[in-house]
């Protein structure tokens, strides 16, 4: 039985995917409930947000944004939709 390669290429984009919503989710949760659980007397402003708010929401924003776009542009493959045999 023969496979296709395009589904190879999308199942390791899928995982690569997956690995950057979860690296992401993780990076949110970390420091929205690791700094945001403090009583709120103690929390440090960072441009007139909460720290854990900036880092989480923002920054964590920014650097998934990088990282998709370093990923498409460098990591990810271009593959044809179109059969290799069609000439249409």
């Amino acid at each position: 039985m023969f496979m296709d390669p395009r589904f190879k290429i999308a199942h390791r984009e899928a995982l690569i995917g997956v690995g950057l919503a979860v690296v992401h989710f993780l990076w949110w949760f970390g420091f929205a409930y690791g700094l945001g659980s403090r009583p709120v007397e103690e929390y440090t402003y960072i441009l007139g947000f909460p720290d854990w708010f900036f880092y989480s929401c923002i920054v964590g924003f920014i650097l998934i944004s990088i990282t998709v776009i370093i990923l498409a542009k460098y990591i990810l493959k271009d593959v044809s939709f179109e059969e290799e045999g069609d000439e249409s």
